[in-house]
């Protein structure tokens, strides 16, 4: 299996498609309320759901994660383009451990929140 893409549901897809441009650059599609942009090999998609109102009342039940060798840089490229800083670059894990992993967490207008987290290393299928 392979996960695709994440969906996020939200009462305003305009403010959401216009916050995610400033951070992922020109959407690769645009049809009916929706937005998408690719990132890596996975896709992210805004909409308008008709279930969803206001800010997300619990932000951390989902998160979703972004893979960057570079988590300082890109953390820097997103506060600058407005993601809203919920926690700072911090290692999850010891030194010396294999899932030494550095992690930073945002939030969307929405709050819903997103990270950026340095490759984890390769496991067996």
């Amino acid at each position: 299996m392979n996960l695709n893409s994440v969906l996020i549901g939200t009462e305003d897809p305009k403010r959401l498609a216009a916050f995610y441009s400033s951070l992922f650059g020109d959407p690769v599609w645009e049809a009916e309320g929706y937005t998408t942009w690719q990132i890596g090999t996975g896709w992210l998609t805004v909409g308008f759901h008709d279930a969803v109102k206001g800010s997300n009342p619990a932000p951390g039940r989902l998160i979703w994660n972004i893979e960057t060798q570079d988590v300082a840089g890109e953390f820097e490229r997103m506060k600058a383009g407005g993601a809203t800083v919920i926690a700072e670059p911090y290692q999850m894990g010891e030194e010396s451990d294999e899932f030494n992993t550095s992690i930073a967490t945002f939030a969307d207008p929405d709050d819903n929140y997103f990270q950026l987290l340095s490759p984890m290393p390769e496991q067996g299928a």
